[in-house]
C-alpha cells in the first residue's frame, strides 16, 4: 500500500451522495487512482446492481423507521448501513486488480483490524470478511472504463435488530448456508477491539484504520494526501445523484411480468431468471441476483429475446455468450443448465 497514495473523507452522511461522490471520483480524473475513499451514513440499504428491490427489503419497515433504499452500480447482495458501520472503497487501475478477487485489494483493512484487536478477521468466502465464522464486513465491486472500485462495508456497531427487519432475504439463500437467522450470521467489530479502543466512535475507528494503511501515527502526517471536494466537484456529484440515486426508476424500477421463473442459489451467488414467453418465444427477460461481473447482463437479456423457449434455442445462445463476463465466478455449465433446460 503506498504511503502516498490519496485518500478523501466524506462529510455527507446520505448514502446517495456519497455513492455519486465515489462515481464522480473515479469517472473524473480529480484523484489518481489508487485511492480510497471513506464514509459513514444514517440507516440505509443499498442493494446490488442486478437485484430486484422490493423482494430484498422490508419496504414498510423502512418507511417508518426513515432508512433510505438506493442501488449502487456493482453487483452482490443488499447491504444494511447505519451510524455505527464505517464504510471504504478502493479506486485502483483494472489493469492491477483481478475482477472479483476481494481477498487481495481488503488486505490492508484486514491487517489494520489485526492491529486494532480483532485478528481472527478473514476474508471468507468470495466477498466477506468474518470473525469467529460472523460476517462483519460486505464488499462489492465494479469495473468501467479501465478503473476498478470495490467497495466495503465494517460493521462497527450497528444495530443488528434493525438488519434483519429491514432487509427481507431469500429464505433459500439462508437455507444454503444452513443458518436460521439473518441475525446469527452478523457481528459488530467493537466487542473483539483492544480495551484502549472501546472508547471510540465510528469517525475515531475510521481515522484508526486510515493511520494503520497509511502506517502513520498520527493524520497530522498524511494531511497533504487528503483530497477536498471542490465547487466543481460537488456540482458534479449532485447531479450523479439526481440522475440515479435518488430516481425511483434506479432504486426500484419496473418488474416486468413474467410466465416462468428460474432461480437457483449458487456458491458463487444466486440468479433469478425472469422469462416472459409468447407463442413459444422469449418476449422479455430479466435476471436478478448477487451475482458480479464485468459487463452490463442486460446484453445478455437483450440476446434471448425473440429466441425460441427451448432448451437447444437458449443453450446455443448462451454458449456463444461470454458468461463469465456476467456472471464471474459461476460455472458456465451450471448457468446453462438453470436456465435452458425445462425442468
Amino acid at each position: 500500500m503506498s504511503e502516498k497514495m490519496q485518500y478523501v473523507i466524506m462529510k455527507s452522511n446520505d448514502i446517495r451522495e456519497n455513492l455519486a461522490t465515489e462515481q464522480y471520483l473515479m469517472n473524473s480524473d480529480k484523484i489518481k487512482p489508487p485511492f480510497m475513499l471513506f464514509y459513514i451514513e444514517d440507516s440505509c440499504i443499498i442493494v446490488g446492481r442486478n437485484q430486484n428491490t422490493l423482494e430484498e427489503i422490508n419496504q414498510e419497515y423502512c418507511q417508518a423507521h426513515n432508512v433510505t433504499v438506493t442501488r449502487r452500480l456493482s453487483g452482490g447482495g443488499a447491504m444494511y448501513q447505519d451510524m455505527g458501520n464505517l464504510c471504504f472503497s478502493f479506486v485502483v487501475p483494472a489493469a492491477t486488480q483481478k475482477f472479483g478477487d476481494f481477498k487481495t485489494l481488503v488486505q490492508p483493512v484486514v491487517d489494520a483490524l489485526h492491529k486494532l484487536g480483532v485478528t481472527r478477521a478473514e476474508v471468507n468466502g468470495r466477498n466477506d470478511i468474518v470473525v469467529d465464522g460472523k460476517k462483519f464486513s460486505g464488499n462489492a465491486m465494479y469495473t468501467r472504463n479501465g478503473k476498478t472500485f470495490s467497495h466495503g462495508t465494517l460493521m462497527f456497531n450497528v444495530n443488528t435488530d434493525t438488519v434483519a427487519n429491514a432487509l427481507r432475504v431469500p429464505a433459500d439463500k439462508i437455507e444454503s448456508k444452513g443458518i436460521k437467522s439473518v441475525r446469527s450470521r452478523v457481528t459488530n467489530l467493537k466487542p473483539y477491539m483492544k480495551a484502549e479502543y472501546q472508547d471510540l466512535d465510528t469517525a475515531g475507528f475510521r481515522d484508526e484504520i486510515i493511520k494503520s494503511i497509511w502506517q502513520v501515527d498520527s493524520l497530522d502526517e498524511i494531511k497533504e494526501y487528503e483530497y477536498h471536494l471542490t465547487d466543481e466537484d460537488r456540482a458534479g456529484i449532485r447531479a450523479i445523484e439526481d440522475k440515479l440515486y435518488k430516481n425511483w426508476d434506479w432504486v426500484y424500477g419496473k418488474s416486468p411480468e413474467f410466465t416462468i421463473q428460474k432461480r437457483k442459489h449458487f456458491t458463487g451467488g444466486t440468479i433469478d431468471g425472469r422469462f416472459l414467453v409468447k407463442k413459444g418465444k422469449i418476449d422479455n427477460v430479466k435476471f436478478y441476483g448477487d451475482f458480479f461481473g464485468t459487463g452490463d447482463v442486460s446484453e445478455l437479456e437483450d440476446q434471448l429475446k425473440g429466441v425460441l423457449y427451448t432448451p437447444e434455442a437458449i443453450t446455443e445462445v448462451l454458449e456463444k455468450a461470454d458468461l463469465d463476463k456476467y456472471f464471474a465466478g459461476l460455472n458456465p455449465k451450471d448457468v446453462i443448465d438453470l436456465l435452458a433446460n425445462q425442468h
